[in-house]
Order: C-alpha cells, then structure tokens, then sequence
C-alpha cells in the first residue's frame, strides 16, 4: 500500500472483530500498529493469536474515555514510538435502549467512549501529524448514525457526531498533509452480529441489497486505502459500506 510502510498506526479498540481486521490489514502494510486495550489479560492472549497470523502488534492499555488516560497513552506512545501517523477512532460500545426507557448512564457511557473517546485520542496526536506535515486520522461512524435506528437514540448520536467532528476537523489540517474522513460501515459479520439468533439475523440480511452481512476484512481494506498515499485527495469525507442498504 503506497506510502504506508514504517508508518506508526494506533486502533483503538483494536483487539474486536473490525479492529482485529484492521489491525491486520496495516501491519500486512508495513505499519507499526498499536492498538489499545482495557483487559490486559484477554488482549495479551488476542495479541498471541495475531502474533500467529504473522502479525506484529503492539498493546497500550487506556480508557479512551478518560483524557486522563489519553494523554498518558500520548506521552508514552510519543515517546517510545514518535508519535502516530495514521490514527483509526474504533472503539465502541452499545447500551441499547428505547429513549423512553433510557437511564443517563446507558446515554453517557455510550457518548463516552464512542465520541468524547475521539477528542480525547486526538488531541494527543494531531500536533504530532501536523508537524510533520503528514497524517491520517479515520473514524469509523456506523450505517445507524446516517439514518438512525430504533432503541439507539445514544449510539446514533454518537456515531453522527463523530462525523461533525471529521469535517470541521478536515478543514483544520487540510493545509498541513493530514487528511479527516470517516467511515460507516453497515452489518458486519464479526462475532456480535453472528452472535444474534439467526432468524433476526436473516431478517436484517434481508434489508441488504447485496443480500449478506459484510466482512470485517472489507472494512480494513477501506481504512488501508485511506491511510495511503493514493487517497491524499480524500478529507472531510463520510464513505458508506453498508451494501446499499442505505443511501444518500
């Protein structure tokens, strides 16, 4: 992938079904990845498993909903690794639930680390990429923050969010080499989704105009694309992999 090997790139919340995918995808690259973890246990074994696919990735524990944690996570990755260039804001969470029926907790938690967990990764990072003159920073959005979903008034605003912040972000580093985009992928068929039982999960298949779930694999390959050279054109753009089931 043109312009991508030697590159520092840090996933957060890589160690899950579309982190792992992306992970892979940009050490096959020629990347030094990082990605962050909570359960240093858990992530050590996932590390061991990528280790075996051939790919080396590095771990940092952070809550990435802590600035806290953040901007520790910064100074040390900053210091061991000289900054990041490519930045991927993975990390999220559910906590689905009609409004009406919706504590403050399920609405916090759920902005927390799906989109104050973006100002919060960033702002250790983007001096670093601007300074150099170079820099990618790509968040992954969701098919649901485009057209919304029911039970998931937190989640949808969080994921449209993350989109506001891309553009306005793009049109600040533009000038510098570093490019904002954003992707939102549709269902995808990692370990969450195949774990839903299989006739409510025949049931949003039905939904896709392409007709099957897709492929976390297909994810990482739009992130690799974004984070090259070749897409050094593309800022402030939200790009839908959701297998046409929304458009617009």
């Amino acid at each position: 992938m043109s312009g991508m090997n030697g590159k520092v790139a840090l996933v957060t919340g890589g160690t899950g079904g579309i982190g792992s995918a992306i992970c892979a995808r940009l050490a096959q690259a020629g990347c030094k990845v990082i990605s962050t973890c909570i359960d240093e246990t858990l992530a050590a074994e996932w590390q061991r498993s990528m280790a075996a696919a051939g790919h080396d990735v590095a771990l940092v524990r952070c809550d990435v909903s802590s600035f806290d944690d953040c901007k520790a996570m910064g100074e040390r990755i900053n210091g061991e690794f000289g900054g990041v260039d490519i930045l991927v804001n993975n990390a999220g969470i559910t906590r689905d639930g009609t409004f009406r029926k919706m504590t403050p907790e399920q609405w916090t938690r759920v902005i927390d680390v799906n989109l104050i967990s973006v100002f919060n990764v960033t702002r250790q990072f983007i001096d670093g990429m601007m300074n150099k003159g170079w820099g990618r920073v790509i968040n992954i959005s969701s098919i649901n923050g485009q057209k919304g979903q029911f039970g998931q008034t937190n989640y949808a605003a969080a994921k449209a969010g993350m989109h506001g912040f891309t553009m306005s972000l793009a049109q600040e580093t533009a000038r510098k080499g570093v490019t904002v985009n954003s992707i939102s992928p549709g269902y995808i068929g990692t370990d969450m989704v195949m774990a839903i039982a299989e006739e409510v999960r025949n049931q949003i298949i039905a939904q896709i105009p392409v007709g099957r779930l897709g492929r976390p694999e297909e994810i990482a390959a739009l992130v690799a694309f974004l984070a090259g050279d070749d897409a050094a054109f593309i800022t402030g753009a939200n790009i839908a992999a959701n297998g046409g089931q929304h458009m617009g």
